[in-house]
């Protein structure tokens, strides 16, 4: 007697390549396609935005980050007024509606040939929001559909969805721009970006016939006040960690960032030829982040847990800017900034993403929110200043990279902490 359907292939090969159950694989699609769309939508205009930072030099940059923190503070109350009075099936296509008739009105701008250096200033901080504020709804929603154990296994894949629109991205700014022009690329990106709102409705199918265990109803509003969040995340020693983790994470990216300019300024002629070098970083980056996140990161979770996963990128760290203290050249910051991307994005992100699927509901939307968004870009600002101003006390980028290697040290004792922390929380949930 035969049977027509080998019932062991199937689930063999998806368990073995994608970690993942057979009623999490449409799910895990979804949040794949969904997560692709987006960063697609973000890369396409992130080759303009560097050019543009570059020119404007790191006075500049000082300003543009500090009115990017303070954009942060106005639309934070904002989003936690939405949170008390919407569910998250709402509450996802309204922010990213938001964003699309945002990138509809500057390509209606540049359509009619207005704008010039103004416009450049409020795109860079346009842009630097929209990041954070629709990535940050992203990994939210995921903490919401999947508990901490689904995190462990399927992050990785779904990760690896924005690593592929973050390789089309930047591929479609490239043969596309001469052809297409800055503005009708901004239309191209709203486009990505109404679609990845299709896939929230399925994934919010999904998470309908599979709630996790002991939250409310998807379709109950997700509650509390304003400034639910930001009392959370400044009363909550877990939450304190993990603003204590990424500010350290943003100081040092921002202070790597501005090292970038002023290096990248100087070894680089041409406004074309350092967009066309920071095309060439970001999809040398982007397929590597790919391989590691499909290939690498579920079986390394599993192999050393998530506190030395949160430690990996701050060791990467230590070592890089040791190196770039030492010799602080354009392939020594191109080399420390690959690896140190590729680390961040396929195995330090999803990593800490992996923190907040222990909190409510609430707390995954409003105190992560804030974290993402008003600690990040402080982080960001704060930096940008102390980075000025030891740049006008005459402390040159060898000495600054050294400086560097302290708070890299801060960030791998917070990563442990954090790590250990959640497995606590984990267990008391079950």
């Amino acid at each position: 007697m035969t049977d027509s359907t080998p019932p062991a292939t199937a689930p063999g090969l998806h368990a073995r390549l994608l970690r993942a159950e057979r009623s999490e694989l449409p799910a895990l699609g979804w949040a794949f396609a969904y997560f692709f769309l987006l960063l697609c939508a973000y890369y396409i205009l992130r080759p303009v935005r560097d050019a543009m930072a570059v020119e404007a030099g790191v006075s500049a940059l000082q300003w543009l980050f500090s009115a990017t923190f303070l954009v942060m503070l106005a639309l934070v109350p904002a989003f936690g007024w939405l949170c008390a009075r919407l569910p998250r099936t709402r509450l996802l296509p309204a922010v990213y509606a938001f964003f699309i008739l945002n990138l509809l009105l500057f390509w209606a701008v540049l359509e009619a040939g207005a704008g010039g250096r103004w416009l450049g200033a409020v795109f860079f901080v346009w842009l630097s929001v929209f990041n954070l504020f629709v990535v940050s709804v992203f990994w939210s929603f995921m903490s919401d559909l999947f508990d901490a154990g689904q995190a462990a296994r399927l992050y990785g894949t779904i990760a690896a969805g924005g690593s592929c629109g973050a390789i089309a991205g930047p591929a479609i700014t490239a043969l596309a721009a001469e052809v297409l022009g800055q503005g009708r690329l901004l239309f191209v990106s709203a486009l990505f970006l109404a679609a990845a709102i299709g896939c929230i409705a399925m994934l919010g199918r999904w998470g309908r016939m599979h709630p996790r265990a002991g939250d409310p109803p998807a379709e109950a509003p997700i509650g509390g006040s304003i400034a639910a969040g930001a009392s959370a995340a400044l009363s909550s020693p877990y939450l304190l960690g993990i603003c204590g983790y990424l500010l350290c994470y943003t100081a040092l990216s921002t202070a790597l960032y501005f090292q970038q300019v002023e290096i990248v300024g100087a070894a680089v002629p041409g406004a074309e030829a350092r967009t066309r070098l920071f095309a060439t970083v970001d999809l040398v980056v982007n397929a590597l982040t790919l391989l590691v996140q499909v290939l690498v990161f579920s079986r390394l979770r599993a192999a050393l847990g998530l506190a030395w996963m949160l430690a990996l990128a701050p060791l990467v760290s230590i070592l890089g800017f040791m190196w770039l203290g030492a010799a602080p050249t354009l392939a020594v910051l191109i080399a420390f900034g690959v690896t140190r991307r590729v680390g961040e994005f396929s195995i330090s992100k999803p990593a800490r993403e992996a923190l907040f699927t222990v909190l409510p509901r609430e707390q995954r939307y409003k105190a992560k929110n804030f974290i993402d968004t008003v600690v990040y870009r402080g982080g960001d600002a704060l930096a940008g200043w102390v980075f000025g101003a030891l740049r006008g006390f005459g402390v040159g980028l060898s000495a600054i990279a050294w400086l560097a290697v302290p708070v890299a040290g801060a960030w791998l004792a917070a990563g442990l902490w954090l790590g250990r922390r959640h497995e606590r929380l984990r267990r008391e949930r079950v």
